[in-house]
């Protein structure tokens, strides 16, 4: 059923740092670099890329698993380029490898996992967790 994923899939998202991304605006911090969320958020992002157009309708990725180190602080106005390296599938289990970059080198690295899921049986077991 997911036969079109495979090993060494990539996705790749970037952004400029802008306030709406510091670790000031999210109350991660008190400076105005990128913050950590944000960065996991673009690693998020660059994996769902790698994967979820190659999956059957009504079937997505929920991430499950973050393992990530932010190694040095990004300013106001450069590009943050993330990407994710599909490096397992464990059934419906996918493991990847990911970085983000700025202009000057590695910001942050790590692991995440997600996990295929049915969207409409996701959503009504969601659903049902609020009655």
């Amino acid at each position: 059923m997911f036969a079109e994923l495979e090993v060494g899939a990539r996705g790749q998202r970037e952004l400029v740092v802008e306030q709406q991304h510091t670790a000031l605006y999210w109350g991660s911090g008190l400076l105005p670099v990128l913050s950590t969320p944000q960065m996991v958020a673009l690693m998020e992002l660059a994996a769902v890329e790698a994967v979820d157009r190659k999956l059957p309708p009504g079937y997505q990725t929920v991430g499950i698993h973050l393992d990530v180190h932010h190694l040095a602080a990004t300013p106001l106005g450069m590009r943050v380029t993330a990407w994710a390296e599909l490096t397992a599938i464990e059934g419906r289990k996918l493991i990847f490898h990911v970085e983000a970059h700025d202009e000057a080198g590695k910001i942050g690295e790590g692991t995440h996992e997600r996990f295929i899921i049915e969207v409409e049986r996701f959503m009504h077991k969601a659903q049902m967790r609020g009655k």
